[in-house]
């Protein structure tokens, strides 16, 4: 099931955006400055007291140079382990799995898109590819000056080295998978442990 995020889900993940940031010598103002959010956004997200939101997450972690999952706690095993859903514009994903394989994070999310929106994901870092396989509807996705239309059974892929667009094309909006290859420049942090399962929305 889905439900907000918890305070053990909040606080992890401010853990891991304090840690990443002292490993990289940067100061609470300066990460603040150089991804575009309020100090004070930052330093609650940090405190685990602000519950962050898809785009939040998505500069941080670019200014950071990890991919989004390193930000979020790893997905657990079982049916009892509840998915904590955060909102973007038009996007909900629930982190399936997230691996690091040869220098480059995997990241699988389960997508849905919802109907009457259009959301734009900032641009990723150099090398970084989506891959999306659509279940039902119909998507426009991708680089925004050139959109993909993908109807249900295509798939479409592209490299998130520019800001890139989310749109359902019909009122029953669209259910999907998409996997994010994303090459580390940098070492990613380990969990704290009994960490909780998190999940993001928006991409």
């Amino acid at each position: 099931m889905d439900q907000a995020w918890s305070d053990g889900s909040a606080a992890e993940t401010g853990w891991r955006i304090r840690r990443l940031r002292g490993e990289r010598g940067l100061s609470l103002s300066e990460l603040a400055r150089r991804a575009g959010v309020g100090k004070a956004t930052l330093s609650g997200l940090e405190s685990g007291t602000r519950n962050p939101t898809a785009g939040t997450l998505y500069v941080i972690a670019a200014q950071l140079e990890v991919p989004l999952a390193a930000l979020l706690a790893a997905p657990g095993a079982g049916p009892a382990r509840a998915a904590t859903v955060v909102h973007g514009d038009a996007v909900s994903a629930t982190l399936l799995e997230a691996f690091v394989d040869g220098g480059v994070s995997t990241e699988l999310y389960r997508l849905r898109i919802r109907p009457g929106a259009a959301q734009t994901s900032p641009a990723h870092g150099p090398g970084v590819v989506e891959y999306l396989t659509v279940f039902s509807g119909t998507a426009l996705v991708g680089p925004v000056p050139a959109p993909l239309l993908v109807r249900a059974g295509e798939h479409a892929s592209w490299v998130c080295d520019q800001p890139h667009t989310y749109a359902a094309l019909d009122q029953t909006g669209v259910e999907a998978s998409l996997l994010i290859r994303h090459p580390l420049r940098n070492p990613l942090p380990d969990a704290p442990e009994g960490g909780p399962e998190v999940s993001v929305v928006g991409t």
